[in-house]
């Protein structure tokens, strides 16, 4: 199936199917003509992709993960494990600075909504 055909089925746009292919995350054939051409399987290895991303995990990331679907093995399952544990930590880490950044701003809004109240009272001579 051709470009178009493949973006629509798995539900991405044509550009996302370009760009998975530069990143090593798809491959096609080309026709004589350089149209690229993809297989039935390419469907569900995009769902999958899409999954992957939605998970929050970058391209590169997502490439140390295939083996384990291209070439399934006891060595590739704990390698992906490992590597998805080790995303799972970048991400908590991530969400406690979120919640810290948050909880800042939380102080600064009730700071200045304390200083606004006082605007509105004029001050007694």
């Amino acid at each position: 199936m051709r470009i178009g055909e493949l973006a629509s089925r798995a539900g991405v746009s044509v550009r996302s199917m370009r760009y998975y292919e530069e990143q090593g995350l798809l491959a096609s054939t080309r026709s004589p003509s350089g149209q690229r051409h993809y297989t039935e399987e390419e469907v569900e290895r995009v769902a999958f992709i899409q999954r992957l991303y939605a998970a929050g995990l970058s391209s590169r990331t997502i490439v140390e993960l295939l083996p384990c679907v291209d070439a399934p093995s006891r060595e590739n399952s704990d390698s992906a494990l490992e590597r998805m544990a080790q995303e799972r930590e970048r991400l908590s880490a991530h969400i406690d600075d979120l919640v810290r950044t948050r909880d800042t701003l939380d102080v600064l809004v009730a700071t200045a909504r304390a200083h606004r109240e006082q605007l509105g009272h004029p001050a007694a001579d």
